[in-house]
Order: C-alpha cells, then structure tokens, then sequence
C-alpha cells in the first residue's frame, strides 16, 4: 500500500484508513478458511472486516505467493541471522579450548589405528576453519535467500507495475528477485537448507570424535556429566554421551530435509504447492533443530573433561612405534633405498609392538640401522618436537585476525 500510494495509485486518505484501523482476528481467520480453504485470502478477509472499503487496495495487484513468499525470505534472514551468532559463539568456546589445549599431545589416529601424535589444540582447530567456512557458506545462503517477489500471478507484472515490487523489497532490505514465476525460485530455498544439513554435518563429525574419545578403553575427551545426572537405569557406573549422540541423531534430520528441499525445486510450469506444505516442516524444523545443536555443541565444548594422563598413557602404549617415518627418512638421507628402509623400519616397528618393547630400544638392535645412523643420531629423532614445531603456524593461518596470533607474535 505504501508503494501504491507513493505511486498515486492509492489516495492519502485511503492508506491512512488502512494503516489506522488494519487488524486480524485469528478465530475469525480459522472459521473463513474452513469454508474457502485458502489462508491468505482468509487472511485479507479478516482484515477486511476491520478496514472496510479501503480494503479494497491492500491485495491490489498481488497474488497470493507475492506476500507468503517475500514473508518466507524475511523469516529465512531473521532465522539465519540467529545461527550465524550460534556459530560465532561455539567457535569462540573453541577457540579457548584450542588455545588452552594448544601443545598438549593426542595420539593421532587414522584407520582407527594409531598414526602420529598431534595437539588437542590442532584437533579444535580444525574444527573452528570448518565452521568458518559452515558461516561463510551460511552468509550467502543468507544472501542469496534476501529477494522479494512483487510480479503478480505468473510473474509477468500484468496487473502491476514492477516499481511497486522495487519500493517494496526497498523497505523490507531485501533484493528484487530479477526474475521469477508465481514464486520464488526453490534452488534459493535448497541452497539455504542443504548449508544447513552442511553445518550439521560438521557438528556430528565433531560429536562422532567426542563420542569415540569418550569410550572407555580411550577415555580421553569426556562430554559434561553433572553430579546429579545418571546414565542408565540398569547400570548405576555409567557416563554415556548422551548430548553428542543427540546431536548425531538431529543431523541426519538434517541431511533427510534437505533431500526434500532439492525435491522442491521441480514445481509444475509458473507453479504448484507440492513444496509448501513440506516447507512449512522442514523450515522451522531445520532451523529450530540446528539452533539447538549448536547450543548443545557449545556446552559440550566448554564443559569438556580432558583427561591429559589418559592421552599420554595411550601414546605410551603404541610403543612409540610413531617414530618410524622419522627413522624411515633419516635412513634415505643417509642413502639407504627408500623400499629397503621401509621394509627395515617395518619389521622393527611391528617386532616392537608385538613384543611389549619401546621402538627405540629395538631399532637400536638392527645392525643395518647402525650402520648408517649412530647411537647418538637415533636418540635425537626420538622426540616429541616434531609433533608440535608448526603448530603456530597453523594457529596463525586460521586465527590470522585473532588474539592467539598476537599472543605467538
């Protein structure tokens, strides 16, 4: 109406009766849309029967999707807006983590399997580029989500002016959809739900690490366990990760509403409504879902036990046979072929494990060895420097604006 009357299609007097006596009635909505089944013209009905003749401008022009779908982008950015804060605030409890964690040493693991240690600090961080990234693709899901659709009833503006759209999204701070149908173009809506179940994801792979710290035989990184609480009914001793298992759960939620977001995209010629009751769903499902698992990660992240002894007993146990790519390539620097030096440092790493012995102690029996690497050589690879050397260096790129930087500067 305000884009109307800036228009002079609309009097002064008219929109000001508008403005001054527009009201709905909720009841009186339910009981005219249980005779016409449609909501907005309920809708339009109900505020009718406030403004009386004026009423005639307020839906002048427009079709029904021109208001529903211009509505939808203002709840997609306000929604939006509010995760973009979740992430920041779980990323700054992981920032405090990983700063406090910075060189404390955990065994690495790949395959499931022992590999080279590496840093709590380096583990957060990872995680904390990820969710950088997850924000950045959040913002222009975000963005691209911000248009408004003032075309009419196949988005042809027949029967209004596009100006009247332009002012509109003006006053709302949202783009003009430069082209569209009776709709908003649903790829808008799958990019904004598929980041979604993204973001998700990441906060299962952090929430599936927890987990798989926390088994007993680990018992590394333990989610929070309140005095009070108890974790099973049968079994008084136990502390399950009962909120990153919640977490994993809402994540494939996710994943199956995002599937039914791509699915949406296919709507027949200028439109059909296949899409809006499942959006009506997945919507404010997804949305309120994520809210809550970021509020879940974060008090995990910043109520965690790290059990530092347990990460050094469990490095002891590998019998330091991590050394072996450091025993590997002194060996080819020393000239040694690189598939004989792998086949001598193998044997000895296996025969060390096998047999309760410390790697360096069994390395040091291999004339082979010996013969190209002394006594003295072999006991300066066997530390833990190397392992935590550039951890600054990777601080630095992902924390470039951040006051770890200064701190290592």
């Amino acid at each position: 109406c305000l884009a109307h009357l800036e228009l002079g299609n609309i009097s002064q007097e008219d929109f000001n009766e508008i403005k001054k006596k527009a009201q709905f009635d909720v009841s009186r909505i339910d009981e005219i849309e249980a005779e016409v089944h449609h909501d907005v013209i309920a809708f339009l009905t109900s505020v009718a029967e406030f403004v009386g003749p004026s009423s005639r401008f307020i839906h002048l022009g427009l079709t029904s999707s021109d208001v529903v779908d211009t509505a939808f982008s203002l709840l997609i950015r306000d929604a939006g807006i509010i995760l973009l804060k979740d992430i920041d605030t779980l990323i700054d409890a992981l920032k405090t983590k990983a700063e406090e964690y910075k060189y404390t040493l955990i065994m690495g693991r790949t395959h499931g399997v022992h590999a080279e240690p590496t840093t709590v600090g380096l583990k957060f961080t990872v995680w904390v580029a990820e969710l950088q990234r997850n924000k950045d693709r959040l913002e222009k899901a975000i963005h691209t989500c911000s248009v408004g659709k003032i075309s009419g009833a196949v988005g042809s503006y027949a029967q209004l002016p596009p100006e009247v759209e332009a002012i509109v999204c003006k006053e709302l701070n949202l783009d003009v959809s430069p082209a569209s149908t009776q709709t908003l173009q649903r790829d808008r809506h799958a990019e904004f739900i598929t980041t979604l179940a993204i973001i998700g994801g990441t906060l299962e792979k952090m929430a599936t690490e927890i987990r798989a710290l926390q088994k007993t035989e680990f018992n590394e990184i333990l989610e929070p366990f309140s005095s009070k609480q108890k974790g099973s009914s049968a079994m008084p001793h136990k502390k399950n990760p009962i909120l990153c298992e919640r977490i994993t759960g809402l994540s494939r939620v996710l994943r199956g509403y995002s599937q039914t977001a791509l699915e949406n995209m296919a709507l027949w010629h200028e439109r059909d409504i296949s899409h809006s009751g499942a959006e009506r769903v997945i919507f404010p499902d997804a949305t309120g879902f994520l809210n809550y698992m970021f509020h879940l990660m974060t008090r995990v992240i910043k109520g965690m036990k790290i059990n530092e002894d347990k990460m050094k007993d469990n490095i002891r146990r590998s019998q330091h046979v991590f050394f072996s790519q450091q025993i590997l390539l002194a060996l080819c620097n020393k000239g040694m072929l690189r598939e004989d030096a792998y086949r001598i440092v193998q044997r000895n790493a296996h025969a060390a494990f096998d047999e309760n012995t410390l790697f360096e102690e069994k390395i040091k029996e291999d004339p082979q060895v010996l013969e190209r690497i002394s006594t003295e050589e072999l006991n300066a690879l066997f530390v833990f420097d190397a392992y935590t050397k550039h951890v600054d260096t990777i601080f630095n790129r992902v924390y470039a604006t951040d006051p770890f930087t200064k701190k290592n500067d």
